[in-house]
């Protein structure tokens, strides 16, 4: 990829200039057959891997060049939406579980240049000769040790024998010490390791709860902290559905997000976060990494984690890209504490009103990527028939079918009258609050 070309992809993306990171993870990936990549999560590994992938694609080749596997569905949409931004011109696809696989046979019909899976279900596209793997060249193996960590490691072993033709193989992981495994066929590589690079602004505290259900002192907790965005960690789904009931009995807004939801669900639960509808999420160890969420100022761990690798990964989600945050272990008076958390200074909650629901209502929007509307085509719609002027039109994601548009909540009845049956590009759209 030329300069000028790069410089291209980079400004779409409103990015100026790559971090150290990423501009050594791309001449190792340009200069080397096996790249071991290690870097904390939020350090813009994706695009570190992506923008040299780009760079060696040949733009004549009707079939897939290149694999990327991800441990769950959300990183695999990330990936496939920043590959969509970055405005190439190569056809990309993500196949996941979850999503019909009717609908991903007709998606790779025409075979991508780049396709994204889950472990799962790319194994079971390639047992069912969905489609063809003889030409891809390149696999790279994203967050790796979390899909061994969870179990997909007969399909990733399946998955590389059905590749004879793969000549690069770069893996990445946000984990210190994890073993690769031979199957993986990564004998000689470079490592590039940026972890426990630069100094971390992460500060952690205790808070103490004086009776062993914490869910009071949670509640205290998130008043004291106030109007700022944060994850509440649990270790069971069951427990999430005990707080998220309780969080509104008390008047605090907030999104869940486990394993067990609806892949849509899930979906639009990611989408409010980050675009302001909500503060708060109620998660699982699921959006401990991988994840595209904005900065967090706070994390809470409510349930102790059971390792130290998933109380590095919840706090990574805080602090990141040199920015501050803090971390909050949860504690009953009568709760022992595992080593690898160490002695914390406490924290002083101060009495505070509920936190403020955020400004912003999300809107569905029937029509997407498929219909030829793009995010201007939305904003033009919501500015001059919605009337709306300046930040009244919030973030807009744009999907293959659908999109989603925030918009200031004291906006939206009288925005729905304005736009719902408009039409962008000859069609009819439908607007409506989820």
């Amino acid at each position: 990829m030329s300069i000028k070309n790069q410089k291209a992809i980079l400004s779409k993306l409103g990015i100026h200039q790559l971090n150290p990171m990423q501009e050594a993870a791309q001449e190792a990936i340009q200069s080397n057959r096996g790249v071991l990549l290690l870097s904390p999560t939020g350090s813009g590994k994706t695009l570190a891997f992506l923008l040299p992938l780009v760079a060696k694609l040949n733009p004549q080749a009707t079939w897939i060049q290149a694999l990327i596997l991800v441990p769950s569905r959300e990183l695999a949409i990330q990936i496939e939406s920043v590959l969509r931004e970055m405005g190439t011109g190569y056809k990309t696809n993500a196949v996941y579980g979850g999503k019909s696989f009717s609908k991903d046979r007709t998606e790779t019909k025409h075979a991508p240049a780049i396709l994204i899976g889950t472990p799962g279900r790319v194994a079971d596209h390639l047992r069912r000769h969905t489609f063809e793997a003889d030409g891809i060249e390149t696999l790279i193996l994203d967050e790796f040790d979390k899909s061994l960590e969870i179990g997909f490691e007969s399909d990733m072993m399946d998955i590389i024998s059905h590749l004879p033709s793969v000549k690069q193989r770069i893996l990445t992981s946000a984990t210190q010490g994890v073993e690769i495994p031979f199957f993986v066929g990564l004998h000689q590589h470079e490592k590039i390791d940026f972890l426990g690079t630069g100094e971390s602004k992460l500060e952690i505290k205790k808070i103490t709860s004086p009776s062993k259900d914490k869910l009071e002192t949670l509640v205290h907790a998130l008043c004291h902290l106030g109007n700022e965005p944060g994850i509440v960690f649990c270790n069971f789904k069951d427990s999430i559905q005990r707080v998220s009931d309780h969080l509104t009995t008390c008047g605090i807004h907030h999104g869940c997000f486990y394993g067990g939801m609806e892949q849509m669900d899930r979906e639009r639960a990611l989408v409010k976060f980050r675009n302001g509808t909500h503060q708060l999420i109620i998660a699982t160890d699921l959006a401990a990494r991988g994840l595209d969420i904005p900065e967090i100022k706070f994390i809470i761990h409510y349930h102790l984690p059971n390792r130290e690798e998933e109380f590095t990964h919840r706090n990574g989600r805080t602090a990141r890209m040199h920015s501050d945050g803090s971390s909050y272990v949860l504690l009953w008076k009568g709760e022992r504490r595992p080593d690898f958390i160490g002695s914390l200074e406490e924290e002083v909650v101060l009495d505070a009103p509920v936190p403020k629901p955020g400004e912003y209502t999300t809107l569905l929007l029937s029509g997407g990527r498929k219909d030829k509307i793009s995010k201007g085509d939305i904003a033009g719609l919501f500015f001059k028939q919605g009337e709306l002027v300046g930040d009244e039109l919030g973030t807009i994601e744009l999907k293959n079918d659908c999109a989603f548009v925030a918009v200031k909540t004291q906006k939206v009845d009288q925005l729905i009258e304005k736009v719902n049956d408009g039409r962008i590009k000859r069609k009819k759209v439908k607007v409506r609050v989820i």
